[in-house]
């Protein structure tokens, strides 16, 4: 199973290709999408949009895996970030492909084991887990390829339960 993790963001939106088989994981590619401030609203969310649709056909993704919008005291940054997310959601949609959102506690917790875990924390079990010689950069992406491992984790478990409930044939 192939999964394209995003970290959305209007500046930045990081990105993280992972493949899954069985137990083990593998970085495809993972990067970063960067837009022109002095761009307009609508053009900068144009790119995000192209360039995740580019990876998902490239890559022959099946899954995308978004990290849940946060809000914190900054307002118009999160919805800055919640209009980047929504064009990476329209681009899976257009696709058929799933999508499943993750808040950052549960990504966390799924890379690391705590829902507590700092940046570097994160980026270096990242880095353990994909067998990377240094943790990801920029943080953006190791926070992408995050979110696809923490699906990746999931989706292996549902499909394991599921086998062993005879939900699935």
């Amino acid at each position: 199973m192939i999964v394209l993790g995003v970290d959305p963001g209007i500046a930045n939106t990081g990105y993280g290709i992972v493949r899954s088989e069985g137990s083990r994981l593998d970085s495809i590619q993972y990067g970063l999408i960067e837009t022109a401030a002095a761009a307009p609203l609508e053009q900068r969310l144009t790119e995000v949009f192209s360039d995740i649709g580019d990876l998902i056909d490239r890559f022959n993704v099946d899954a995308v895996a978004v990290e849940d919008l946060y809000f914190g005291a900054n307002v118009s940054s999160a919805l800055a970030v919640g209009q980047a997310r929504g064009v990476v959601l329209l681009a899976a949609g257009q696709r058929n492909l799933p999508v499943r959102a993750y808040t950052p506690q549960q990504v966390k917790a799924a890379v690391c084991g705590s829902g507590r875990a700092d940046k570097q924390q994160v980026a270096h079990m990242v880095a353990r887990l994909l067998g990377l010689a240094a943790p990801p950069k920029p943080d953006h992406a190791a926070d992408a390829l995050a979110v696809a491992i923490c699906d990746s984790s999931r989706a292996s478990l549902a499909e394991a339960v599921a086998y062993a409930t005879g939900a699935r044939a």
